[in-house]
């Protein structure tokens, strides 16, 4: 028994050593290569494997001192042909079994062994050949096991024990327990291997072919792998063996040995082998991705008579779950709730800004609100974009949850039911990079937006149906004014607009400026009798000087201030949607008039210096700091004028008659979906401004 142990330790270090290459691996491989001569059949083994888990997990449950390295899994093994396969490799199985039980209940010579296994399957194919010796033992492992655990109470097993000398083996656990965690892991391995090769087997042939070469990288060691796969049955089978009528006998140290070696070196194959089934199932995916990609594409230029088609290939192409998470009753759905409606996917990532989540709640139930209490004839859902090429963790997890929580709409129950092909279609046709867009759907999954968002910040529940045409016809109803600037999110300024006040707006962070510029303003309506109201709206990325800027101003008593961080934003945010809007429409500075416009406010936001818009009405007069002030001080030279033609013309015409020798304007927009046009021209003297490359990771 001491020169085979050796003998066997010696194999097995050489074969561990070079797992592929060594040269006695090579003869040894020759061996099984010769004993391979398939017959061409093939059968669904994933039946079979389920089986074996089953025992497997059931027997080392019964081990003493071993722990359970298997997950219970209550899927039941399918049935479908399952009987009639079976009953094809039941024989087989049942040689194999007998096989094990002659060969090693005599100490025989493991290599011989395997041999002899491999010839008796010569006619099936590797992943075939591995599941029945797996199966084979199993049934032989089960058998021992089962008259283990029923000794106690069955007088049948009791019996049995009693001549195999069970009892002892049981009742020696700890002096065995090396012994038994040793054979527990190199079942594992077995059982891991076993999975592995049989999962190469079931890959989808329509996208990865039998000559692609992570394939066959693979298949080149199935031959190794299946082998030494034996070998480690042989092993364990040889080790149950010896326990039968052990006794009070020595425990040898070497046999455990040769369990952990073996387990060991599968364990090796098993790491090459999941490596290249890796890349096979990247391959899969690949081809799969670039299949429904261009789905896809098919099915938003087919016509449909609803939107579930559409749907289902966006968010989750199965019908197996409740792909939504409604956010109103905070319970799982069926896509069906957005039959036959028209649908606002509402795309980020999950770094989405709070203050635009406020404001699109307020407007998504601003407009949700039926006033004739009929049903909504619109729904929003959240489709979070996520990079896949990062692992997901439990951080991503709890700010998702979080964000699907607070939202009223909705949301897809995780980001994984949207598929890669879902998230390349939604960056490479819909644009989206990394701000949020809304792509509108008609109630036939028909694209109406490729991002409405834009006009749900401008007109709000006017832009109803957010359709294109609904965009371009609300622009030729719009001229420049106070109002429109305005807007309707701050309650106070509508009612300044529509009392006829003549408003200013003004912003800056330079506090001696802002407290100058105020006090100059006060004085100058005082002398043309006019009634004025002055409003700051701070900066679009508001920080918390802004903020405390905006405190003093409302303490001092020097005008009203936005205070509200998520108005501050919105009065902004609805500037640059305007931009993006006109841009969309090919709309630019030289043929469109509101497009300067657009461009100086963003220009004033871009800038550290004071500004200030008045206006009434159509008439506006906006400058910078500078030259308001300039111009306030002055006022003596033009109030005159301003009782005979209007406060804003002539404040207008005194500006517009300063010298002002220079002037740098900058515009920062932010990057939606690459529809910033490559060249602007300055609003103020026409040239072509430069264009500059802005990364910027935080807003403070």
């Amino acid at each position: 028994m001491a020169t085979a142990n050796s003998t066997s330790k010696m194999q097995l270090v050489k074969g561990d050593r070079l797992v592929f290459s060594s040269s006695d691996d090579n003869v040894m491989m020759k061996q099984v290569q010769a004993t391979h001569a398939p017959d061409g059949r093939d059968f669904d083994l994933k039946p079979i494997v389920s089986i074996i888990e089953q025992i497997i997990l059931c027997t080392t449950s019964a081990v003493p001192g071993a722990v359970s390295q298997l997950d219970a899994s209550d899927e039941k093994p399918p049935q479908s042909d399952f009987s009639a396969m079976l009953e094809v490799l039941a024989y087989a199985i049942s040689r194999i079994s007998c096989e094990i039980s002659c060969k090693c209940s005599g100490g025989g010579d493991a290599h011989a062994t395997a041999i002899t296994i491999l010839n008796a399957l010569s006619s099936y194919s590797w992943d075939v050949k591995v599941v029945i010796a797996l199966a084979g033992f199993s049934v032989n492992y089960a058998e021992f096991w089962l008259v283990a655990q029923l000794y106690p109470s069955q007088p049948l097993a009791k019996l049995i024990s009693q001549l195999k000398q069970l009892p002892y083996l049981l009742e020696s656990g700890s002096a065995l327990k090396p012994r038994f965690e040793a054979l527990s892991n190199l079942i594992k391995a077995i059982l891991d291997l076993t999975k592995c090769i049989v999962e190469f087997k079931e890959l989808p042939s329509q996208y990865i072919s039998s000559d692609a070469l992570e394939l066959q990288t693979a298949m080149v060691h199935f031959p190794t792998a299946v082998y030494w796969t034996i070998r480690g049955i042989v092993a364990c089978a040889s080790t149950i063996m010896a326990f039968v009528g052990m006794g009070h006998g020595l425990i040898s140290t070497a046999d455990t040995w040769e369990l952990s070696t073996l387990g060991h070196k599968l364990s090796n194959i098993h790491g090459h082998l999941m490596a290249q089934l890796v890349l096979c199932h990247r391959h899969v995916d690949e081809k799969r991705n670039v299949e429904a990609y261009q789905m896809l594409l098919r099915l938003f230029d087919t016509v449909h008579i609803d939107n579930m088609r559409t749907l289902k290939a966006l968010i989750y192409t199965k019908d197996d779950l409740q792909p939504l998470y409604a956010g109103s009753t905070k319970t799982r759905v069926n896509i069906d709730v957005l039959r036959r409606k028209m649908v606002l996917l509402y795309i980020s990532d999950l770094d989405i800004s709070l203050d635009e989540l406020m404001i699109f709640t307020m407007l998504y139930q601003e407009m949700h609100t039926e006033p004739s209490g009929l049903t909504s004839p619109y729904e929003v859902v959240w489709l979070p974009v996520i990079d896949r090429s990062t692992p997901w963790t439990d951080e991503n997890q709890q700010k998702f949850e979080h964000i699907r929580s607070i939202v009223p709409w909705y949301s897809v129950w995780h980001p994984s039911l949207v598929g890669q092909a879902v998230i390349k279609y939604i960056k490479e046709v819909w644009h989206f990079s990394k701000k949020p867009i809304v792509v509108v759907l008609d109630p036939q999954g028909k694209v109406m937006n490729t991002n409405a968002l834009h006009m749900m910040w401008i007109w709000g529940s006017m832009a109803f149906p957010f359709s294109s045409l609904r965009e371009e016809a609300l622009w030729k109803e719009e001229t420049w004014s106070m109002e429109f600037l305005a807007g309707s999110f701050e309650p106070m300024l509508l009612n300044w607009i529509m009392g006829k006040r003549t408003v200013c707006l003004y912003g800056g962070e330079d506090l001696d400026w802002i407290r100058k510029f105020t006090t100059s303003a006060k004085a100058v309506a005082r002398a043309a009798d006019i009634k004025l109201e002055m409003l700051y709206v701070g900066k679009s990325n508001p920080r918390e000087r802004d903020l405390k800027i905006a405190m003093i101003i409302e303490v001092e008593k020097l005008s009203h201030a936005l205070s509200d961080r998520n108005l501050i934003w919105f009065f902004w945010v609805r500037l640059e949607s305007m931009w993006h809007s006109k841009v969309q429409q090919g709309k630019s500075v030289e043929n469109d008039v509101i497009m300067p416009e657009i461009m100086r406010m963003l220009s004033f936001d871009a800038s550290d210096q004071g500004w200030a818009v008045i206006g009434s009405g159509p008439e506006m007069v906006k400058a910078k700091g500078d030259t308001i002030l300039r111009s306030f001080n002055q006022h003596d030279i033009w109030t005159n004028n301003a009782r005979e033609r209007g406060f804003i013309v002539a404040l207008d015409d005194h500006i517009r008659g300063l010298q002002i020798p220079h002037h740098c304007n900058r515009l920062i927009l932010p990057g939606i979906g690459g529809d910033n046009p490559e060249k602007v021209v300055c609003a103020e003297c026409g040239r072509l401004m430069e264009k500059l490359t802005l990364y910027r990771c935080c807003t403070d």
